[in-house]
């Protein structure tokens, strides 16, 4: 089913606030790593909200993970002081890994593969 236009508002405000206090509490960058929020959505009820955080470079992805879980509780009292003048209710928060940059990796490499097989094969009927 497709998001509704309240849902997609809902989504991008949750995502700018959601952002903007990963920065202020020093959650974009840890041990060498960044962190970053790629995408939100929001359940029809908008009392939930699927966060999906993107790792680059972090270490212990899954152990960082759980770490922002824990304080769900922080965060979404954080937001609620932000947006309240602008949503009812302050949605649940979840949080997800988004595995879309390693995903392109992995093409990346599969293509870069693919290419040099397709570059050796014309050598070699070029040899003959």
């Amino acid at each position: 089913m497709e998001e509704s236009k309240r849902q997609k508002q809902v989504a991008q405000v949750v995502l700018e606030e959601m952002s903007d206090i990963f920065q202020r509490e020093g959650m974009n960058i840890v041990d060498g790593g960044m962190v970053s929020i790629s995408k939100v959505m929001v359940t029809p009820d908008l009392l939930e909200a699927r966060i999906y955080i993107s790792f680059f470079q972090v270490g212990d992805q899954a152990k960082l993970l759980q770490e922002i879980k824990d304080r769900s509780g922080e965060w979404r009292n954080l937001l609620g002081r932000r947006v309240r003048n602008q949503l009812r209710r302050v949605p649940e928060l979840h949080f997800f890994t988004d595995d879309t940059l390693d995903h392109v990796f992995r093409m990346e490499e599969l293509f870069k593969k693919i290419n040099e097989e397709r570059a050796g094969r014309g050598q070699d009927t070029d040899n003959q």
